[in-house]
């Protein structure tokens, strides 16, 4: 079995003469975080648009588990193990955190074609959600009203959305946005868990967390990719450094 999981070749896009994407090559190995770290409007998330099957690429390749899934829907990778969080927390907050949850279950099993059947009464999706929620650590939160939840719990319900359905692959875009330190640390610590299971493609700003999570570091500047390697090879780039990095993260990323 190959340690690629994820490869990106030649990777473009491009809205009018604005190139968003630029010839990215990238891939995502078993077992690690690659994180994709850059300044604002350099394409991060319409990358991860991309990947995921949300936005078409003008030109290159996109092969998931060695398929060549370029061509498929949003909804056809999240079948074959695509799992996705967003930079916007996107919860129903009538509903409960386990209903929430085991929504996603159950799409992601196909069973969404039938209008939605009852979810909570589909007890191996109420399994599957419970699950996900023990791993976030919200395990006791399944029968809140998910409106309720303060803003890191949200947060940490759309992990356990992006895990019900057992992917393959993690793309988080931003997971640690608006979380106050505490929240960002117990997250992290939640990820550390889970990258042994789920490898992770990570967009985040908080270079605390990157640091700690990732195996390797991209860093994406106008489209493309200006340097890669382990944290400390990034830390030591002088692109990374100019782009980027730049002494105030190096420092308290240290």
């Amino acid at each position: 079995m190959s340690e690629v999981v994820l490869e990106l070749k030649g990777l473009s896009k491009a809205f009018g003469a604005l190139v968003v994407t630029d010839r990215v090559d990238l891939d995502l190995r078993r077992g690690e975080c690659h994180a994709l770290i850059g300044p604002n409007g350099a394409g991060k998330s319409t990358l991860i648009h991309q990947i995921s099957g949300l936005l078409k690429p003008d030109a290159g390749r996109i092969a998931f588990e060695g398929r060549d899934v370029t061509g498929l829907s949003q909804a056809e990778r999240a079948v074959a193990g695509l799992g996705r969080s967003f930079q916007i927390t996107s919860i129903l907050p009538e509903f409960t955190v386990l209903d929430n949850v085991a929504l996603a279950a159950q799409m992601r099993a196909g069973s969404s074609m039938r209008f939605f059947a009852r979810a909570d009464r589909e007890e191996p999706l109420n399994r599957a959600a419970q699950e996900a929620l023990n791993r976030v650590g919200l395990g006791d939160r399944a029968g809140i009203v998910a409106g309720e939840l303060a803003y890191g719990e949200k947060r940490l319900v759309e992990l356990a959305i992006a895990i019900a359905g057992k992917p393959r692959a993690l793309l988080l875009d931003e997971p640690m946005a608006g979380m106050g330190r505490a929240e960002s640390e117990s997250l992290t610590e939640t990820l550390l868990e889970l990258k042994a299971q789920y490898p992770m493609l990570l967009i985040e700003h908080d270079m605390e967390a990157v640091f700690r999570l990732a195996d390797r570091v991209s860093v994406l500047v106008a489209g493309a990719i200006v340097a890669s390697g382990t944290p400390d090879e990034v830390r030591a780039d002088p692109k990374a450094r100019a782009a980027y990095l730049g002494d105030d993260h190096i420092e308290g990323a240290a």
